[in-house]
């Protein structure tokens, strides 16, 4: 196998993958896309929002709003972010405040809603780890792939930016890695036991 990258940032990377199955290449894209830990906001409490949108649409667009954590964070862990705004304005993600400094957004600049004079944004929102196979909110990118021969592969990788290019990939091949230690670790006690 041998990987050759075209171009590399932190949000995006592009590569040939070749020496490879369709099924191997099809592995490294959903481990990039859907496998790994990351934080979202998964419940939110609206306590003030006179704005146009409902509680729920707002609720929405916050849950989809990437986050960058450090690592030493476990599944279970929890955290707490707050948002307070007043009109006229726009508000955006960066107004999330997070209770902990190791996490926090990771796109100050997406706008969550616009408010108009009068109006007022006030709520409490809780994050959790999860992975992207169980809800979009905790995908870590985008992950696509063109077969350019029997065993070549052109890859184009780009990131939610939870972690960078190069930093999802290399977590989805050890989580690949982990898995199949996994299952030889299964077979090896089947084996053991058949004997």
């Amino acid at each position: 196998m041998k990987i050759s990258m075209i171009t590399e940032n932190d949000k995006k990377a592009e590569f040939l993958l070749m020496g490879t199955s369709p099924s191997f290449a099809n592995l490294i894209r959903r481990y990039s896309m859907s496998h790994l830990p990351v934080f979202a906001i998964d419940s939110v409490s609206v306590y003030e929002n006179n704005a146009a949108l409902f509680d729920e649409y707002v609720s929405n667009r916050i849950g989809l709003v990437p986050l960058k954590m450090a690592s030493g964070y476990k599944p279970g862990d929890e955290v707490m972010f707050t948002l307070e705004s007043s009109g006229p304005a726009t508000v955006y993600s960066r107004e999330l405040r997070s209770v902990e400094d190791k996490i926090k957004v990771a796109n100050g600049n997406l706008p969550l809603l616009r408010l108009l004079e009068g109006q007022n944004l006030r709520l409490e929102a809780k994050a959790h780890m999860g992975v992207g196979r169980t809800h979009a909110k905790y995908q870590t990118g985008l992950a696509a792939y063109a077969i350019e021969g029997d065993d070549k592969f052109h890859f184009k990788i780009e990131s939610f930016m939870q972690y960078s290019a190069q930093e999802l990939l290399v977590r989805a091949a050890k989580l690949v890695e982990e898995r199949c230690d996994e299952f030889e670790e299964q077979l090896s006690q089947i084996h053991r036991k058949a004997k």
